[in-house]
């Protein structure tokens, strides 16, 4: 299992002392999560940076940006890292799209999956010359030499989605090669939606499961005394009220024995209430959606909860100061070598 530290692009001048942090302290990549800094440019400094290092996007916003423009962006990330980039992709939401980006957004989970299709068939265009997508969203035909990157000298890039809905996970089965697991994705969900809906998805398409990753990320409360942990549980009760008032999500809560927590967390979000949001997220749903340990018991809290289900295991807020950041970095390490 590969342990990755999550990150939220920084300014171009600091990512790059920051992807070499990264991989001294031991983890195996570097995963950037689009924000208000686009994660493709982070990922070219650090690939220089850091050889070695891998580094993915968890998540690019797909729709704003054509299915052309990403393939030759994640072509040359390939190449600059010697084929250790995953291109992950998604929706994100109706609003963000429609009203920050001015893209469409129209049938989100059918348009991702032709989009996904599209950035391949550019892939296959850019080692053979022709290209030849034709989907209901994205029509792709035309290619000359000069207007190809070429021949690279490492595999096509592995191509992700993020998905948390049934039909999502099982579409990621059929044309992706891994899939995001949601923040929110605990050992439950992922036993009773993300494994099966996946292995659907890949028989129905004639693909093994062994192809498709299963990428998770872990909230961790990590500390050698309830003090030292107490900071940490307030700044993931926080993060996982913010996730946690999204609609479509709010099955997963249920499911987990947590009735009517996104409703609750929503009406203190419209009131402007943000103590109010994280205050919906009880002790309880911690103990459920994160990992609370000792850093003795750390690795072994994780590998118990995620062993055998996670190819690739992001850790979430590892995050802080450098001496925390280090001895995340151990732990990843050692997870990563067993």
């Amino acid at each position: 299992m590969h342990v990755d530290v999550m990150a939220i692009p920084q300014p171009l001048g600091k990512v790059g002392e920051f992807a070499r942090q990264t991989q001294a302290a031991g983890f195996s990549g570097l995963l950037l999560t689009e924000a208000g800094r686009t994660a493709y440019l982070n990922a070219a400094i650090a690939s220089q940076a850091a050889p070695g290092l891998e580094i993915s996007t968890g998540v690019a916003v797909a729709f704003p940006r054509s299915p052309f423009v990403t393939a030759a962006t994640a072509w040359e990330l390939q190449e600059a890292t010697a084929g250790k980039f995953r291109l992950g992709l998604g929706t994100q939401v109706r609003t963000h799209v429609v009203r920050r980006y001015g893209a469409a957004f129209d049938h989100p989970g059918p348009r991702l999956r032709d989009y996904v299709l599209a950035v391949k068939a550019c892939f296959s265009a850019f080692r053979t010359g022709t290209l030849a997508h034709h989907g209901p969203f994205y029509d792709l035909d035309f290619i000359t030499p000069q207007w190809s990157p070429g021949v690279i000298d490492a595999p096509d890039p592995k191509v992700d989605i993020a998905a948390v809905n049934p039909w999502m996970l099982r579409m990621a089965g059929e044309v992706a090669d891994g899939v995001h697991v949601h923040p929110l994705g605990e050992p439950g969900y992922i036993a009773r939606h993300v494994v099966p809906k996946v292995a659907e998805g890949a028989h129905k398409a004639g693909r093994s499961t062994a192809d498709i990753d299963i990428i998770v990320p872990a909230m961790t409360i990590v500390g050698d005394s309830d003090e030292e942990r107490h900071q940490e549980r307030e700044l993931v009760r926080a993060s996982m009220s913010f996730y946690g008032s999204t609609p479509n999500y709010a099955f997963i809560w249920d499911e987990a024995g947590f009735d009517g927590t996104t409703a609750r967390i929503r009406e203190k979000q419209k009131a402007g209430d943000f103590a109010g949001m994280a205050a919906q997220i009880t002790d309880e749903h911690l103990a459920v959606f994160a990992t609370e340990s000792t850093w003795d018991e750390l690795g072994d809290s994780l590998i118990a909860k995620y062993g055998g289900v996670a190819t690739r295991l992001v850790l979430y807020n590892a995050l802080g100061d450098s001496k925390r950041f280090e001895r995340y970095g151990e732990i990843a390490r050692g997870i990563s070598s067993r």
